[in-house]
């Protein structure tokens, strides 16, 4: 009887708090946490594909090397520092780069939030729509491109067709509008990705919401903006991060439509890495190009962690 009141005896809610916390933060799930040993996979690929190359690209930035093994790289210093900080097609790719970046963040995300939030829905015919807006995810880039450089052609693609829209039909043969089109590429080919991942993470927002909001009055819109939108604030953060560093790495469409024209209009930093590396065979200047890359590449995106707090992320769905 005793050892039966005991166990039936009720568990004051300090000593219910105490025990979830230990079993919390000190108990089980502490102690089923992986080790080391798990990472190591990750760590060696990591190592090997990303800072084992990044280390040659290092020594290589301070050598003149033109990539035939019967010349290796002569070391020469610094002057491959010296001739980038007085380049102005450096500083020129800089700001190519970063305004496609802007251009890409500023375009996808909401085309991408509108077409995911309403292909969550429930309206007729939407299952038709989708799988044809998602059509350019089937094409490879190269293909893509290939296509665009047929439909922006001056004389047989669409400016032929529409001189009241594309002016004398040039689009790809000036810096601003070549660069707007290399934007709408991307937009094209890339906005059904972020559609996807939208429309996973829109059909995840609890429907109590919305119907709480209904009851209170809220409209359509109002529900956007007030449930929608902060509900997805960590896919937004995400999707925007997927959005930098795939235009940081952007290649193939400049190399296929413009080759970094009119005049270094298109040249983002990738493509002009490329052109000194491989077209010029100047390994040792191109390796000091790619690092700048990649410093401009971590300065944005500790930038983009700091001000999102990508790093302080939580559940958006916490307390209900």
């Amino acid at each position: 009887m005793t050892r039966l009141a005991t166990l039936e005896r009720p568990v004051p809610v300090e000593e219910k708090t105490q025990r979830r916390t230990s079993t919390t933060t000190g108990g089980l799930l502490r102690a089923g946490r992986p080790g080391l040993v798990w990472a190591l996979p990750a760590t060696l690929f990591f190592g090997v594909f990303a800072l084992l190359p990044l280390a040659f690209a290092v020594y290589l930035s301070f050598t003149s090397y033109n990539g035939i093994r019967l010349s290796p790289p002569r070391f020469i210093g610094l002057e491959n520092w010296q001739r980038l900080v007085s380049d102005s097609a450096v500083g020129q790719s800089v700001v190519v780069t970063l305004t496609l970046v802007v251009l890409a963040v500023a375009t996808q995300i909401p085309l991408g939030l509108l077409t995911g939030v309403w292909a969550a829905g429930p309206q007729r015919g939407r299952a038709v729509v989708v799988a044809l807006y998602f059509i350019p995810l089937l094409m490879s880039t190269a293909a893509v491109s290939v296509v665009w450089g047929s439909l922006l052609d001056p004389n047989f693609g669409l400016p032929s067709a529409l001189p009241w829209l594309f002016g004398d039909g040039n689009v790809l043969g000036g810096k601003t509008s070549a660069l707007v089109a290399i934007a709408f590429i991307y937009l094209w080919g890339a906005s059904p990705l972020y559609t996807l991942i939208f429309q996973g993470a829109a059909r995840a927002v609890p429907a109590v919401l919305y119907q709480a909001a209904e009851l209170d009055g809220a409209g359509r819109v109002r529900q956007f903006f007030s449930i929608t939108v902060p509900q997805l604030r960590n896919t937004i953060i995400t999707c925007t991060i997927l959005i930098v560093v795939g235009t940081f790495t952007a290649f193939d469409i400049i190399l296929i439509l413009t080759r970094g024209g009119p005049s270094g209009g298109t040249a983002i930093l990738p493509y002009l890495m490329y052109e000194q590396g491989f077209v010029s065979y100047d390994l040792g200047y191109g390796s000091a190009i790619a690092l700048v890359l990649v410093v401009l590449a971590t300065i944005v995106s500790a930038v983009m962690v700091r001000v999102t707090k990508y790093d302080e992320m939580s559940s958006t769905q916490e307390g209900l």
